[in-house]
């Protein structure tokens, strides 16, 4: 967001957020496939009824506590799709209003990862040559806040 603002307050900064994100993805996988991971966080190792069928990929184990009733399991679940600008819009959307976290989207060789969350994006790339460019190009979004959060 502009000025390190973390949420939009209305449609105008909405549009905002999403038009950024949707530029970062088209520089990354325009004309390519990409993989859309979602996780979903549990306390029980089975993968909830509601969700078996929707693209389940894996379960990990993320907490292994001896409680059974304090063991967290992450099940992770992957739609493949043709990048297109706005295609995922309702899901960004939801992960900058902070309702869905931990969603990665990339390409289907996994070289480059694009991590949104609420108040901006993570984004992996091949190389650090890749990277610089990416940040070269977008400096007037990043934060001013000297760590750079």
């Amino acid at each position: 967001m502009p000025d390190s603002k973390r949420y939009a307050e209305d449609e105008s900064e909405c549009t905002v957020v999403l038009e950024r994100y949707n530029t970062v993805l088209d520089e990354l996988f325009a004309g390519a496939d990409v993989y859309v991971i979602t996780p979903l966080w549990t306390t029980e190792a089975e993968v909830p009824r509601s969700q078996a069928v929707t693209g389940y990929w894996q379960s990990l184990l993320v907490e292994d506590d001896p409680d059974p009733a304090f063991r967290t399991y992450c099940h992770l679940f992957v739609a493949r799709r043709p990048w297109r600008r706005g295609c995922i819009d309702d899901l960004l959307r939801d992960i900058a209003d902070d309702k869905v976290a931990g969603v990665l989207i990339t390409d289907t060789r996994l070289l480059r990862i694009h991590h949104p969350y609420d108040g901006g994006a993570d984004v992996f790339l091949a190389t650090s040559e890749e990277r610089d460019r990416v940040r070269e190009r977008h400096a007037d979004w990043l934060s001013r806040h000297p760590l750079g959060l």
